[in-house]
């Protein structure tokens, strides 16, 4: 179970006076349950993820993850609580020198201790798992490459190979499509929601491609300038709701926004008719 309550949180890098991420926000989520979130570029999705996943603490409100505020914790015992708490960004922090396997056992390293931790690092404990789970994103033979020696779609893809190994209850993926063509998109997204629906593990994902939200989520949130303007289901997303939510930013409602910096993109055609179902 996932609660904010009025939540307002402001990133640590931002400018003294700049417009808060996130300004009193309230949602709830129940476990297992999959929502996307969309809204024009600035309008608090990454922050958003963030303060989820305890990363961004709120500057006011609380946030409650099974009825706890993670803030208020001991230190100890929010880390273990961020081990159940998956992130994946929309630029996966990958060492480029380190090899693929390597990367993607990563996802397990919460629920591993210190010298099993760095013992993986020189000697990766498990190579079947993170075959299957490079295989669920037809990346298994790139499972001794470099990361360097990808491309940005396939260095995505890895990014979201780890959750399947994760120790995680909560996935929170950022723009997990942003370089991904629309055949990989589709693999992409319905390999998290059937793992997620499988393990009842509770999927966050910010979307940029609104059509792809649509067919894939039953529930959608949207967000402007870090404030709530509706949390609906998808059925009753109206295309002139949507107008409203994109107002001045019509570009990125027809997929028309500029690719990730960093992100090499596969392919610039946004998925059409794109089905998860």
């Amino acid at each position: 179970m996932l609660e904010l309550d009025q939540v307002a949180a402001q990133h640590p890098a931002a400018r003294a006076g700049a417009r808060a991420a996130l300004a009193g926000l309230s949602l709830r989520l129940r476990p297992g349950e999959q929502v996307a979130v969309i809204g024009p570029s600035g309008a608090g999705k990454t922050s958003l993820l963030q303060v989820m996943a305890c990363a961004l603490p709120p500057s006011s409100g609380v946030l409650r993850l099974d009825g706890l505020d993670p803030w208020g914790l001991p230190r100890g015992r929010l880390q273990q609580l961020r081990g159940r708490l998956f992130l994946a960004p929309q630029v996966p922090p990958l060492p480029p020198r380190q090899r693929v396997v390597t990367s993607v056992l990563a996802g397990r390293l919460p629920a591993m201790g210190l010298l099993a931790s760095l013992a993986s690092l020189f000697h990766p404990s498990d190579l079947p798992a993170a075959f299957e789970a490079l295989e669920h994103f037809d990346l298994g033979d790139k499972l001794f490459e470099r990361v360097d020696r990808l491309s940005g779609g396939e260095r995505q893809r890895v990014g979201l190979a780890r959750a399947l190994l994760a120790p995680a209850s909560l996935w929170l993926v950022d723009e997990p499509l942003s370089a991904l063509d629309p055949t990989r998109a589709r693999q992409a997204m319905a390999t998290l929601q059937r793992v997620a629906r499988e393990r009842d593990i509770t999927l966050v994902a910010s979307l940029h491609q609104v059509e792809v939200a649509l067919a894939c989520f039953t529930r959608i949130v949207g967000l402007r300038e870090g404030r709530l303007v509706f949390d609906l289901p998808a059925a009753e997303v109206s295309p002139q709701r949507l107008a409203r939510l994109y107002a001045q930013h019509e570009h990125e409602l027809r997929g028309e926004g500029p690719p990730a910096p960093g992100l090499h993109v596969d392919d610039l055609v946004e998925p059409v008719g794109l089905s998860c179902r």
